[in-house]
């Protein structure tokens, strides 16, 4: 016995330290009272994958605001349920009826735009299609255009949505829809010299006009040219800039403030034209017979690569497609897209054995006021990915701390950089950081964390120390 109890004792003692700490380590409680925030404002789960019972759960199962970290949640569900290698497509169609009866080619019914949640539906692609058209034939269309948004429903969520925040023109803030051409997006060129500024959509589309007069040219780096930047508002076709703009300054940047219905079909219109086309009738959204052909089709990147631009640069509106992509893939005719998204998620969780208690979709990215996750559930999923068929796929859509995307400019210099990959999240209230962290012996680690408090961004050294905390474990 007296042999005995001392082993005993080393047991107890040896599984109690395999149990998970509930209390932030030194380094993460320094960060934090430096930030000027509390280990209450925090919720963090890391573990490694070898030993899941162990490591750090703090606040683990409060649900928390997770930013743009809640696009993991669309991206590894969408790759098992979807596959890598999905890929959304474009089509032009015509009823057969106006096939048939087509002569000296003329089509005497519309012509059918068919969105299908393609990613990269832009000027080229759109015109690629234009192309293969005149080049069967079509030179005359007779029954107007049509655009097919209805993959999705309700087919312009976009519409009635009020603004997420007082800046709803910029890429960012664009509310996806089965078409997306060119992200339903205009690229407008601001430069100014001293005394004068000059402004202009491009292409060139007809009617479109720029009004300046009511931009005031500052003394202000041309870098910050955002600082000064108020609402455009748009009267028509004429796009009103307000605010200020630096002196001696040019800028190129994409702006959601023209109507999508008509930047799509007036597009066309300019590249059938070009292309030696004519068309009459008028411009509708419907739905495509179902005698029509195909007679032209564009697809976009495979869901893998699409992931890329999700996760590495954060792209809200293209996690917003996929994550309705993954909706309409079971939708039922009369189903709600994004509820339906929502329902694959929770089953997907379900045959993880994670659980879905507190867990709140909106659109899948993050960019929402009601989205909440767990660390407990982030981390579940990150470690059923990892065991899954298409773990190398999200890893490596991952951004690399100090190397690229959302991680470019952070962990630089630190054992972490080139090492850890994890995706970010960022709004005025909430932060995250989630991923894989090797640690010093090579062990990967899983790692969620969030902090949830005003003006949150002062946090992100806090969720970088539990990056860096993995990093310098050994077994």
């Amino acid at each position: 016995m007296r042999r005995l109890l001392p082993l005993t004792a080393a047991l107890l003692l040896s599984a109690c330290a395999s149990l998970p700490s509930s209390q932030p380590p030194q380094s993460v409680q320094a960060a934090l009272d430096k930030a000027g925030l509390t280990s209450e404002q925090l919720g963090v789960v890391a573990f490694p994958l070898d030993a899941r019972g162990s490591g750090l759960r703090i606040q683990a199962d409060r649900p928390m605001q997770p930013g743009s970290a809640m696009k993991l949640i669309t991206a590894a569900v969408s790759l098992d349920k979807l596959g890598p290698n999905a890929r959304a497509q474009t089509e032009l169609l015509a009823d057969a009826p106006a096939i048939s009866g087509m002569q000296d080619g003329a089509l005497a019914g519309p012509l059918y735009l068919r969105g299908g949640a393609d990613p990269d539906l832009g000027w080229g692609a759109l015109h690629t299609m234009l192309r293969e058209l005149r080049d069967q034939g079509v030179r005359e269309i007779r029954g107007g255009l049509v655009v097919d948004r209805n993959l999705f429903n309700p087919a312009r969520r976009d519409i009635g949505a009020p603004p997420f925040d007082e800046q709803p023109e910029f890429p960012y803030n664009v509310i996806p829809d089965a078409l997306m051409f060119n992200g339903n997006l205009l690229e407008f060129v601001l430069e100014s010299d001293a005394t004068t500024l000059h402004a202009r959509a491009t292409p060139a589309l007809p009617g479109v006009t720029v009004d300046v007069g009511d931009i005031k040219l500052a003394d202000t780096p041309c870098k910050d040219w955002e600082n000064g930047w108020q609402i455009p508002s748009t009267e028509a076709l004429t796009v009103h800039l307000h605010g200020q703009f630096p002196r001696n300054c040019k800028v190129r940047q994409e702006l959601n403030v023209i109507d999508r219905q008509w930047l799509a079909t007036q597009a066309l219109r300019m590249m059938w034209r070009e292309l030696g086309g004519t068309i009459t009738g008028p411009d509708t959204e419907g739905t495509t017979p179902a005698t029509a052909r195909v007679l032209a089709t564009h697809r976009g990147r495979p869901l893998a690569e699409e992931l890329r631009g999700v996760l590495k640069e954060s792209d809200n509106a293209l996690t917003r497609l996929a994550f309705l992509q993954l909706g309409a893939s079971e939708a039922q005719p009369g189903e709600a897209t994004a509820a339906v998204a929502d329902r694959l998620v929770r089953q997907w969780f379900a045959s993880k054995n994670i659980p879905t208690e507190g867990l709140v979709l909106e659109n899948g990215s993050g960019l929402s006021r009601s989205e909440r996750v767990t660390a407990t559930q982030l981390a579940g999923l990150l470690a059923a990915s990892h065991d899954g068929l298409h773990g190398p796929e999200l890893l490596s859509t991952l951004p690399v701390a100090g190397v690229d995307g959302t991680l470019s400019h952070r962990m630089k210099g630190t054992p972490a950089e080139g090492l850890a990959r994890m995706k970010t999240g960022t709004l005025n209230n909430a932060i995250g950081l989630a991923g894989y962290v090797p640690d010093a012996s090579g062990r990967l680690w899983v790692v969620a964390a969030m902090v949830n408090a005003p003006q949150a961004g002062r946090g992100r050294p806090v969720l970088d120390a539990v990056a860096l905390w993995v990093r310098a474990q050994r077994p």
